[in-house]
């Protein structure tokens, strides 16, 4: 039997590539701590579990394809305390943010037409395009620069007569760059003079550090028809497994075709739907606290990566990710080592290899990308292990 091309030709994730090493690990008895992946450890406010617990239907039937209208104006009032303004019918609620890129690509592209990305970018958006026959094609930002977007020509010379949209996620994953409003500007202009959609992918909005204000591209106003805004609850309220996300645009005729496509589905998860209201009714202080966590985090993970010898690094300004070039030839190799062949008292680490975030590999051969989502002691642990790792690693080779 044959097996269609678009997923022959689709990458495993560059996140959970190694899972197979790790569990190889664990059962030898070791114990793993896990920096390659995005889940947070930090306990999942008890607001959801209520609205759990309060959910009382006699029948577990099927909601509104769009999402239930309860959640779609708490969605349009949480967008509005950060100055986007969406109403409930210009909201669709999604099996998380990545059912919402799935729909963007359909939406907007035929088989074998174009998106830009800035590069390094999160994998996830080249698996979702290889499934839609879309081809992602990146314009390149560097860790010289703290992977900031370095001109708009850099974003110009990579539009060909197949392109249809410029996607991003601000604070980025995996970079944790947060973009300025003069770097949104560029992308707006390209955008807006090349007819192009914009996918602006905002789950981590809230996760930005220093004191830095945070500009969503909403905020121009003459891209707004241009552009499809993504966002989820899974990062800022800890809720990875629930999967309720949202898309949301002013576009009329998108609406209408994002319809056909929620119907497709049916529906999203009734019972997730009503918990996560209660989410959104928790108050702002609560992602202060959770952002001033993560804030901490990053120095430390910084502070230590600074005096590795050979480790070159940036300071991410947002989301919960850094990429790190690493004194090896090849990243991938290293991370495997450290599962299959290196520990300190039973205990290893495991990172994402950063080549499968590049369209370019051999850029990304050497980097890897680490999220900080575990605690302070745990991240200590964890690059005390990647130093002694390193050292042993290139004095075998």
């Amino acid at each position: 039997m044959l097996i269609s091309n678009r997923i022959r030709n689709t990458k495993m994730s560059a996140i959970r590539k190694l899972t197979p090493f790790a569990k190889e690990a664990k059962q030898k008895g070791l114990k793993v701590y896990h920096m390659n992946i995005g889940q947070p450890d930090i306990d999942t406010p008890e607001e959801y579990f209520e609205g759990l617990k309060n959910y009382h239907k006699k029948v577990l039937g099927y909601e509104p394809s769009e999402g239930i209208d309860e959640l779609r104006s708490a969605f349009s009032n949480f967008l509005g305390k950060n100055n986007i303004d969406y109403s409930p019918e210009e909201i669709y609620v999604t099996n998380g943010g990545s059912e919402g890129l799935l729909f963007s690509f359909l939406m907007i592209c035929d088989e074998g037409d174009e998106i830009l990305v800035p590069e390094p970018y999160y994998s996830n958006y080249n698996t979702i395009a290889n499934s839609c026959g879309v081809k992602l094609v990146s314009f390149e930002t560097f860790i010289e620069d703290g992977f900031h977007i370095k001109s708009k020509e850099s974003i110009e010379k990579v539009i060909t007569s197949k392109t249809k949209a410029i996607l991003y996620s601000n604070p980025s994953n995996p970079t944790g760059v947060v973009y300025s409003i003069k770097e949104l500007q560029m992308i707006a202009d390209v955008a807006h003079e090349n007819n192009l959609y914009i996918i602006s992918d905002e789950v981590y909005r809230e996760l930005v550090y220093d004191g830095i204000k945070y500009e969503s591209i909403f905020s121009i106003e003459k891209i707004r028809e241009h552009l499809i805004l993504i966002d989820s609850l899974s990062k800022r309220y800890s809720v990875c497994g629930s999967r309720v996300g949202m898309i949301a645009t002013k576009n009329k005729n998108l609406r209408e075709e994002i319809v056909k496509l929620c119907q497709s589905r049916l529906s999203t998860s009734s019972v997730e739907q009503y918990s996560a209201l209660n989410l959104l009714k928790i108050p702002t202080s609560y992602i202060e606290n959770i952002r001033d966590i993560y804030q901490e985090r990053r120095d430390v993970v910084c502070g230590i990566l600074g005096k590795i010898d050979g480790v070159k690094i940036y300071k991410p300004e947002g989301a919960f990710y850094l990429i790190a070039s690493l004194p090896v030839d090849d990243a991938e190799d290293f991370c495997k080592w450290l599962l299959t062949d290196f520990n300190i008292n039973n205990e290893t680490v495991m990172f994402a290899p950063a080549e499968g975030f590049y369209m370019n590999n051999e850029v990304g051969k050497s980097q890897i990308r680490l999220s900080y989502c575990i605690s302070v002691k745990d991240l200590e642990k964890a690059l005390h292990i990647l130093k002694e790792g390193l050292r042993s690693y290139n004095n075998k080779n």
